[in-house]
Parts: C-alpha cells; structure tokens; sequence
C-alpha cells in the first residue's frame, strides 16, 4: 500500500501521455494527405521567421492590448508549468518538493510561478470579458457560433482552474510547512499562496493534507487532461505555431505559385522546335487535377495551416471584403478546412486506411463559390495572421479548379479572360484602338 500512490500516478502519466501520443500520430496522418511540397529552402530565415513570430509573437503586440494579455498568459501557463517536472518527479519517487535542496533560488522560483500566476489569472478574467461582455466584433461572426465559443471559454475556465488548483495546493502546503507536518519541508517562498493560508488555518494536519493532495492530484491531471484536449480545440497552435511558422511562406506577397503543367505547356507553346500536333506517350502519367475541390487535393502546409488555426478573427476582421458585408470570412475559410479535414480522417480510419467516396468535398459543401469570388486577393488576411497562416492559398487553389477544371468563373471574369484572348486587354475593343487617341487634332 505504501506505494500504490506512485503506482497510480505512473498508471496516469503513461495514460495520458499515450493518448497524447496517438492524437499526435493522427494529426501527423491527416496532414500528410495533402500534396508533398519542397519547403527546405532558406532555412536560416525560416528559423529566424519561427523564433521572431511563434516565439517572440511580435505579430500580436501589432494589436497592443490583445498581444500583452497573450504574451502574459502563454509565457506565465508555460512557465508555471516547468513545476511539472518537479510534479511528475514527486509522484513516481514519491518525494515532496524533489528540487526544495536548490534554496534560495527554489524560493526565487515558486514566487515567480505564483506572481505569473495572479497575471494569468488577470489575463484570462480579460479575456472573458472580451469575449463575453464587450463582445468584441470578431468573436460574434456567424462562424463563431455554437462549438467555436463554448471552446474559447472552456480554455479560459481550464486555465483559470488550473492556476486555481496550484496556488490552492502551494497554500495548504505552506500551512503544513508551519505546522511541521511531516514530509513537508521548510521550502519555497509563497508571496501569493500565504494570503489564502488563513483559510486553512483551522484545518487539522489530516484535513490540510487532503486539501493539498487533492489539489496536488487535480493540478496534475488538469495539465494532462489539457494537453489531450488541444488535438480537438483551437489551442492546438499552442504547438503547431512552430513549424507553421517555419514553414511560412517566403515569397514576396502576390506572387503566387505557378501550376507545373501549365508552365510546361506555355513553355511547349514558346518553343519554335516543338510539334504543337504531338500526341503524349502512351506511358505518360494522367495530369494532375487543376487546382483544389477538396482537402487531399491541398498542399500539407495548408492542412497545417488549418489545424493551427487560432481563430481570433484578425484575418477577418482585417478583410475588405467581409467588411463591406460580404460573405467572406478568411477564418471560416480555415475553419471549414480543418473541419473537412477532420471528416476525411474519421472516414480512412473508420475504413481501414482506405478514403471512401461520402459524395461530399471542401468546395461547396463547406465552401461557397460566393465566399471565394468575394475574396480581392488584397493578402490583408495573410499579414494580419499572428502565425503566417495563408487563407488565399486555398481560395486561389480553389478558384483555379472552379476555373480550369469547370469553367465556372463569373460572367464578368469570363468576359475579360476573353477579351485578353482577342483584344490583348481586358476592355472589349481591340488594343490598337486604344492608340486612336494620338492621331486626334
């Protein structure tokens, strides 16, 4: 019996980090269905684009107010928890408090952790109430309903229960501490905690313990539950922020990428040597689809930027086009993506590795063509991403396919395409009227 707590808590541990293990696989599956792409260039500015964005988030301070709260809440939850290490150490020893022997720089560290903690606690009250009572513009959109806010505020309740639970258990502990409770040593320094001690104070030694294991066993199980809900919650940027910013795009804004098999075939058209009749080898692979209907037809780095998506709402709320009341939302372009994505999944896996036709695809039925022609190609969604995330990409890929695979375009679109055929220009007149003027009087 004397070590059924270590036992109970390795069973957990290793529980934990199992499923965590495996919604990671999963993930690593889902994002490997779409198209491989070459990103292993400029790697010097690639680790550099990480560390400044996902590390140093210099695109949330644009928004000062928003980017302080975040920088406060992500830096004081990631800090705090290096107390897990010191945590998981206790539970599978058995030991209290493994690393009190480093003294006064132990001290130096359990105030930090509690100060950070009173500024989470801060951080997220603010957040709540932008959410929930000033309601700020971004957060009420018409995809943010339903799912999408119950998620936001379960984070913020997860972490305000968390940060409740260690400084709770960091209190009893010190009560025990003055009460030389055995297996209690004289450690830590608790600027916090110590004005929360007096509600214990009447407590037995028996009681004090309690209360300080079971917020001691929650805390702990509160962070491994939490790191198992990322894999179905918005916060999954907590960790994907790294690579999709690594594997932002570094090309100028505009430039787009070019479809190989068309500039293979402009090029075959621009070379006096080629026969224009010849009829492809037999053995010749069947052309790639032009452009993108559904979520296998994207690139991986897409599908990734789906999943890491952190749905603020700064992409939309930056957008012309939704700001004028078109139906364009760039985040629900990657919500709609992500939740695709995650319906193909369940479909391989449920059969066996195997993608079964359910008769649906991203375009529309999940993505309107009224959402992508409303879209200016501005890339104000692009820079206004915290995390490099690139909404256009998927809409330019699945208005290529809308165009060249089913000829689908817009009369207007359609009407300039072909005075640009005829005329050289898009205006309905041949090019060398436009020179009439020079020979007036």
């Amino acid at each position: 019996m004397e070590y059924l707590p270590n036992i109970l808590f390795g069973i957990v541990l290793i529980a934990g980090i199992g499923f965590f293990a495996r919604n990671v696989k999963r993930l690593s599956k889902s994002i490997k269905l779409g198209k491989d792409i070459d990103l292993s260039d400029n790697k010097p500015l690639r680790w550099k684009n990480m560390a400044r964005i996902a590390l140093g988030q210099t695109k949330m301070v644009v928004r000062p107010i928003a980017g302080i709260l975040h920088i406060i809440v992500y830096l004081g939850f990631i800090i705090i928890n290096i107390e897990v290490l010191e945590i998981i150490i206790d539970g599978i020893l058995g030991t209290h408090r493994v690393f009190s022997p480093l003294g006064v720089l132990y001290d130096v560290l359990i105030a930090a952790f509690e100060i950070l903690a009173v500024l989470v606690i801060v951080g997220i009250l603010a957040f709540w109430v932008r959410r929930n009572i000033i309601r700020l513009q971004r957060f009420i959109k018409p995809e943010m309903k339903g799912w999408p806010k119950r998620d936001a505020n379960l984070i913020l309740y997860f972490e305000l229960i968390l940060m409740g639970l260690f400084l709770v258990m960091n209190a009893a502990d010190y009560q025990l501490q003055l009460k030389g409770a055995a297996h209690y040593v004289q450690a830590g320094s608790f600027p916090v905690s110590q004005f929360l001690a007096p509600l214990f104070q009447g407590m037995s030694i028996g009681d004090l313990i309690l209360v300080e294991r079971s917020a001691w066993w929650l805390h702990i199980m509160g962070i491994l539950f939490f790191l198992n809900y990322l894999y179905y919650s918005k916060h999954l940027h907590i960790l994907l922020a790294f690579p999709n910013t690594y594997y932002g795009n570094l090309r100028p804004k505009g430039q787009f990428r070019n479809l190989e098999a068309v500039t293979k075939e402009v090029k075959l058209m621009m070379d006096p040597s080629a026969d224009p009749f010849a009829a492809p080898a037999e053995d010749a692979p069947v052309p790639d689809k032009f452009g993108a209907s559904d979520v296998m037809d994207l690139s991986w780095v897409q599908l990734l930027n789906a999943y890491t998506c952190t749905e603020c709402g700064r992409c939309t709320s930056e957008c012309p086009a939704n700001q004028t009341g078109k139906k364009l939302s760039p985040r629900k372009i990657m919500m709609d993506t992500r939740d695709r994505l995650e319906e193909v999944e369940k479909n391989i896996r449920l059969n066996k590795g195997t993608f079964v036709a359910d008769g649906k695809q991203l375009l529309g039925d999940y993505i309107s063509h009224e959402e992508l022609w409303a879209c200016t190609s501005c890339n104000a969604c692009v820079e206004a991403c915290p995390i490099s995330i690139d909404p256009l990409s998927i809409i330019m890929d699945m208005r290529q396919y809308l165009v060249m695979e089913q000829s689908a375009a817009p009369s207007d679109l359609n009407n300039m395409m072909g005075n640009i055929e005829n005329n050289g220009a898009p205006w309905p007149f041949n090019q060398m009227d436009r020179l009439n003027w020079t020979n007036e009087s």
